[in-house]
């Protein structure tokens, strides 16, 4: 069977699955093996949940005409999402980066949403596997298609690429994150590139950051739509950004009061900004949907407890958004600031220097009492009345038990997802 005739076969259907745990009525699975199972052999209970067909790579688990044989079940997802793609037909936008991107995802989604029938990437779906998923969650109905692409190593982004085929494309920014699987900086820079590559050999228009000298130097020979602060040679021009603590930007003399935190979500906020002006929503309309947006999952939310007013941004961390957080909640006029820090992954042979360049930052001002976790904080600990190290969370937590915050405070929460830091809540 073609791919065009599995196609007409997911017409049929109401959705895609990959789990049965998830599979709706009339849907079709895909059996793709994981590192510890062959999802072939629940063939049978996906038809039993309601799967109209599965789709497989093992002939010993077919059982009749509902069940389809290919060669490699991922390879087919991959090309029936792309397949999809250009029998939709419609505009799609992408964007990947260091940091910020699944923020800016939920920005551009809530502005065109104003305007258009949109489908985005849900919650971090943006590998190789979820960005077909995304794509295959497109219906008839989208009229712009929103794609979120993550990526750790070099060619990721070139491969999902070739996939989605973007007509736009936003790259956040250049940053140290998955050092280990892009060799170094210069990797990270090369291999988020592979996104202007792409539009530039296929004549498509990148949104541009003029802020950003890299995005401007990578970008030079792409059309593009750009943004920045106070330029004028921006197609955007965004005449003034705060963030105390939440950001407030004017374009256009007109005011937004996100709720998000952080200076480093300015140009997540104007990257959106300048997506909807390009797709001509109502700059009204604009405002309404960035004020009207509230994170979740641990990215940038501001919580009250007691009298504690908390930064929890523990849904990941690499050392160029660690870094813009301390900065950010550096500069904040509040009193009694108290850090609670973890380790950063992925970061390979660079991991023990990126270490102790955020503990020699936090070495040299006194604005804040910092609680560093983790074994690669630990073993860069050094002597100061005001830094404090804990092996494990569990050490941490024993230490918390005993020793309350001077109260009210602001307190700031981040680290890599692995390092589970939103359980401090519970010692709070």
């Amino acid at each position: 069977m073609n791919i065009e005739q599995i196609h007409d076969l997911f017409l049929k259907c109401r959705s895609l699955s990959i789990d049965t745990r998830k599979i709706e009525k009339d849907s079709m699975f895909f059996a793709i093996k994981g590192e510890n199972f062959d999802a072939n052999t629940f063939a049978h209970e996906a038809l039993e949940r309601g799967a109209l067909f599965v789709v497989m790579d093992n002939p010993s688990y077919l059982i009749d005409e509902r069940t389809i044989l290919v060669q490699n079940t991922l390879q087919t997802l991959q090309e029936l999402a792309k397949f999809h793609r250009q029998y939709l037909k419609i505009p799609i936008v992408a964007l990947t980066g260091s940091n910020g991107k699944t923020t800016t995802k939920e920005l551009i989604n809530v502005v065109l949403a104003q305007k258009y029938n949109t489908k985005a990437t849900t919650g971090n779906l943006n590998n190789h596997i979820g960005v077909p998923l995304t794509l295959l969650s497109f219906t008839s109905e989208t009229e712009i298609g929103i794609v979120e692409m993550g990526a750790n190593h070099k060619k990721e982004i070139e491969f999902l690429c070739s996939i989605a085929q973007p007509d736009y494309g936003y790259i956040t920014n250049f940053g140290k994150a998955h050092l280990e699987g892009f060799g170094g900086v210069e990797g990270v820079i090369e291999g988020k590139s592979e996104m202007y590559k792409y539009l530039l050999e296929n004549d498509k228009l990148a949104f541009v950051n003029l802020d950003d000298a890299i995005q401007v130097e990578k970008s030079e020979k792409i059309k593009s739509f750009t943004f920045g602060l106070q330029n004028s040679h921006a197609d955007i021009n965004v005449q003034s950004v705060e963030a105390n603590p939440f950001v407030v930007i004017n374009f256009n003399d007109f005011f937004v009061k996100s709720n998000l935190i952080g200076l480093y979500n300015a140009n997540n906020i104007n990257a959106a900004v300048a997506i909807g002006s390009l797709f001509k929503v109502d700059n009204n309309d604009i405002k309404t949907a960035i004020e009207n947006y509230v994170p979740i999952n641990n990215r940038s939310q501001l919580l009250k407890k007691e009298s504690f007013e908390i930064i929890l941004d523990a849904y990941n961390a690499n050392p160029s958004s660690m870094a813009v957080a301390i900065t950010n909640f550096l500069q904040l006029d509040n009193q009694n600031k108290v850090m609670i820090l973890g380790d950063m992954f992925e970061l390979g042979a660079e991991s023990q220097q990126e270490h102790k360049i955020i503990v020699d930052t936090l070495n040299k001002q006194n604005k804040s009492v910092c609680y560093l976790i983790g074994k690669s904080f630990y073993e860069n600990r050094i002597s100061n009345e005001n830094l404090h190290f804990f092996k494990t969370f569990e050490d941490f937590s024993e230490f918390l038990k005993n020793n309350k915050f001077t109260s009210p405070s602001s307190i700031l929460i981040k680290g890599s997802r692995g390092m589970a830091l939103e359980r401090t809540l519970d010692f709070l």
